[in-house]
């Protein structure tokens, strides 16, 4: 039997933690309950954790500090709560790889719904959407991205970390290569949810990823944009067979 996805919930506000661990876990998810920077990393190492729900406003390290640390060791899905009309707090989250956001105060129904959302993206390779690429490594450029592993390597072997969100738009680039892609095809096609109105998520998520894969981000090559009309994956994208699949097609 399949287990139920483990949620870590990081939060300084002990009735806000038992609120949502009795909460997600009535909804079928397994929850653990964290009060700060320490005890997050207790749990991540103690536990399997399949997502992080993550508070910004805690003393110590905040969540933007914890959520910079996950960044840099994994692509964990991390959404964070924010407070009510914090736009800045909501970007730089972006900015440093949370997958999503979500607002104080919120329904605990919401954020049900984004944690399903969110594990859904990253659980589901293009591959499982049907895409012609199921079983191969897309190359382009200096760079293989997996799509079965979601995993982005460098001419060198070295694995890049990519939070979910950055995995899925990157992805939704190689696959559509030498197209102009739309902000809203692009929200459909790395994130599979409706966007909030003048969500300015792909434009953070397309900044980070210009960071880790041009040659010069603040004069890119690989993703162009295009006025009024979104963006387009410039290089030319080759189909590999992954090398332990023995060359299958």
């Amino acid at each position: 039997m399949e287990e139920s996805p483990h949620v870590l919930v990081v939060d300084d506000d002990r009735e806000i933690r038992d609120l949502l661990a009795r909460f997600l876990a009535k909804h079928g998810l397994r929850v653990t309950a964290a009060g700060n920077g320490a005890e997050m990393r207790a749990a991540l190492a103690d536990w399997r954790i399949d997502l992080v729900v993550l508070d910004i406003m805690m003393p110590g390290e905040d969540g933007l500090t914890l959520c910079r640390q996950l960044r840099a060791e994994s692509s964990l899905p991390v959404i964070m709560l924010t407070a009510m009309g914090e736009e800045v707090d909501r970007i730089v989250g972006l900015e440093i790889g949370a997958d999503d956001y979500l607002a104080k105060p919120f329904n605990p129904r919401e954020l049900l719904a984004r944690i399903k959302a969110v594990l859904r993206r990253a659980a589901e390779a293009p591959a499982a959407k049907g895409d012609p690429a199921s079983g191969t490594v897309l190359a382009f450029a200096d760079w293989s991205l997996d799509l079965d592993r979601r995993q982005l390597s460098g001419a060198d072997g070295v694995m890049v970390p990519l939070s979910g969100g950055e995995f899925d738009l990157l992805a939704a680039f190689a696959t559509h290569p030498q197209r102009v892609l739309s902000r809203d095809q692009l929200l459909d096609l790395a994130r599979g949810r409706d966007a909030q109105p003048f969500d300015r998520s792909i434009d953070v998520q397309v900044s980070r990823l210009r960071r880790k894969i041009e040659p010069d981000p603040k004069q890119p090559t690989l993703i162009k944009t295009v006025r009024s009309g979104g963006y387009t994956f410039t290089p030319p994208v080759e189909r590999r067979p992954r090398p332990d699949d023995g060359g299958r097609s």
